[in-house]
C-alpha cells in the first residue's frame, strides 16, 4: 500500500474517480419536453402525415416503434406518469376527473397536490436548475419558475376559459409579460380547448420562455390532435390539420433554440399520452346499479353502496364502504345479468391484473371495454347508446392504444430505435440527459437510446 503525502493524493484521486462513475451524467443543459395529446406513431414514421419539424426530429436522432400508456389510457393519469416514472397506483392520480363520495362532477384534478410522489421539476429544482411549463397536466400550484396550468372552468362552455388560467399562472405578472410579448391577449377563441389556434400561442409561450430564461427543464403539452380525433374519428381532415399545427407549435420552439445557436446544448423529447380508437357504442354501467337500488340517479349519488367512475373505455367500481363486499357481490350479479350481447362488449379487469397495471387502488374491480365501445358514469338512461368520433382510456396492451416517443439533439444516440417503450421510462430518461438525481419508482432508463455524453 502506498503510504505518506503520495499515497493520501492517490487515494483521493480514486476515490473522487469512483464518485464521478457514481454520480449522474449530465448529457444535455436543458430538455424541453413537448406532449402531443393522443400523438400516434405514423405521425413520425409515415411522412404522408404533416409533421416535418416531428420527422426531421425523428430522423436526426431517437424513436419508438410504440409507447405503452397506463391504465386506464387517459390524459391526466399518463402525463403525471411521464414526469414523475411511477404508475397511477403510485403516483395518485387515477383519472381525469376525481371520483367524488357526494356526487359527479366535470371538475379534472388540476392541482399538482395529488400527485404522491416527487416530479420532474422537483428533481430539477433540487439540483439547483429552473423548470417551465405550458398547458401540462396536473400543475396548478406546482413548484414550477414559470407555469401556465392546465386548468379550465367546470362548466366552461358558456364561462370565461381565460379566468382560470390567468389565475393560475404563475409568478404574478407572468400571464400578463405573455400577452404583451408573446401571444397578444389571450381569449376564448384562440386559446380555448376547441380551436388549434391554442397551438400556435402555446408554441409561442414555450419559445418566448426558453428565449427569456432559459430553463433547464420545459414542458409544453399540444391537445388539438386530441380534440380533432375525439369530435370526428381517428383519420380526418381537422386531424390532419390538427398534426400540422402541433407541428408548427414545436417548430417555434425548434427554431427559437437554432436561433440561439444552442442546438448542441439542448435535447427535445417529443411525446405522447395515449392512443385513439374509433367508437360506435356507450354503455352507461350506472344506469344498472341505479335499477338495482344501489344508488340513485342523479349529480348526487344519494344514498349509494356502489358507482362505476367511468371514461372513454373503463369504468371503476367504486364503493361507499371500502369493506362492502355484499355491495362488491351485488355489482357482480348486475353485470352478470346483462344479456349476452351487452356482457359481450366488456371484460371484468380483476383487482390482481389492477395491481399488475398499477390501476387504482380504491377501485373493487373494473370494466375493460373492447374496441369501439367506451363507457360514461352517467347513471341516466338509455344504457346503450351511439356515439361518433374517437376515444381511449382502454387497456394499454391494444395496438390502437399505442403513443409515441421521439427524442433528438443533445444526449441521444442518432438512428436508436426502441420497437415498444414503457411510458414510466420517459421520466428517468429526462433526468438521465440533464444528470439529476432522480428515483422513478416504476421506470428505467433505456440506455440504449442514450450518447455516452460527457463526462
Amino acid at each position: 500500500m502506498a503510504g505518506g503525502e503520495d499515497g493520501h493524493r492517490i487515494e483521493a484521486d480514486e476515490i473522487e474517480r469512483a464518485m464521478r462513475m457514481r454520480a449522474p451524467r449530465r448529457r444535455a443543459d436543458h430538455v424541453i419536453v413537448a406532449s402531443i395529446d393522443a400523438l400516434r406513431p405514423e405521425f413520425y414514421c409515415d411522412e404522408s402525415w404533416p409533421a416535418p419539424t416531428l420527422q426531421q426530429l425523428s430522423f436526426e436522432g431517437v424513436r419508438a416503434d410504440g409507447v405503452r400508456s397506463v391504465f386506464p389510457a387517459l390524459t391526466y393519469p399518463a402525463h403525471t406518469t411521464l414526469v414523475t416514472g411511477a404508475l397511477p397506483a403510485r403516483h395518485g392520480v387515477v383519472a381525469n376527473r376525481p371520483f367524488l363520495a357526494d356526487r359527479r362532477t366535470e371538475a379534472w384534478i388540476w392541482e399538482s397536490s395529488h400527485i404522491r410522489v416527487p416530479a420532474l421539476w422537483d428533481a430539477v429544482r433540487a439540483a439547483g436548475g429552473t423548470t417551465a411549463s405550458v398547458g401540462w397536466p396536473v400543475t396548478v400550484g406546482a413548484d414550477i419558475d414559470w407555469n401556465v396550468p392546465d386548468v379550465w372552468p367546470e362548466h366552461y362552455v358558456q364561462a370565461d376559459f381565460i379566468a382560470p388560467v390567468r389565475a393560475a399562472t404563475t409568478p404574478p405578472g407572468l400571464f400578463e409579460e405573455l400577452e404583451r410579448e408573446a401571444t397578444g391577449r389571450l381569449r376564448g377563441e384562440n386559446f380555448g380547448l376547441g380551436w388549434l389556434a391554442r397551438e400556435d400561442r402555446v408554441g409561442s409561450i414555450a419559445a418566448y420562455l426558453f428565449e427569456r430564461h432559459r430553463p433547464t427543464l420545459l414542458l409544453m403539452h399540444l391537445i388539438g390532435t386530441d380534440h380533432m380525433q375525439h369530435e370526428r374519428g381517428r383519420n380526418n381532415p381537422m386531424t390532419r390539420r390538427a398534426v400540422g399545427a402541433a407541428d408548427r407549435a414545436i417548430g417555434q420552439v425548434v427554431e427559437t433554440v437554432e436561433r440561439l445557436e444552442m442546438r448542441d446544448r439542448v435535447a427535445f423529447v417529443i411525446v405522447g399520452d395515449h392512443g385513439s380508437i374509433n367508437r360506435h357504442t356507450q354503455l352507461r354501467p350506472n344506469v344498472w346499479l341505479v335499477a338495482a337500488g344501489m344508488m340513485e340517479d342523479g349529480e348526487e349519488r344519494g344514498d349509494w353502496r356502489a358507482a362505476f367512475h367511468a371514461d372513454g373505455g373503463s369504468a371503476f367500481l367504486r364503493l361507499r364502504d371500502a369493506g362492502d363486499g355484499d355491495a362488491v357481490s351485488a355489482a357482480r350479479g348486475v353485470i352478470d345479468a346483462q344479456p349476452h350481447g351487452i356482457r359481450s362488449l366488456f371484460r371484468i379487469v380483476e383487482r390482481a391484473e389492477l395491481d399488475a397495471l398499477g390501476a387504482d387502488p380504491e377501485a373493487a374491480f373494473a370494466l375493460a371495454a373492447m374496441p369501439g365501445v367506451e363507457f360514461s358514469d352517467l347513471p341516466t338512461p338509455p344504457d346503450v347508446r351511439p356515439v361518433h368520433g374517437a376515444t381511449h382510456g382502454y387497456l394499454p396492451d391494444l395496438p390502437e392504444m399505442l403513443t409515441g416517443f421521439v427524442g433528438a439533439g443533445a444526449g441521444f444516440r442518432p438512428g436508436a430505435a426502441a420497437p415498444l417503450l414503457p411510458i414510466e421510462c420517459v421520466a428517468p430518461t429526462v433526468a438521465a440527459l440533464l444528470g439529476i438525481p432522480f428515483r422513478a419508482p416504476d421506470g428505467i432508463v433505456f440506455p440504449g437510446l442514450l450518447s455516452d455524453g460527457p463526462e
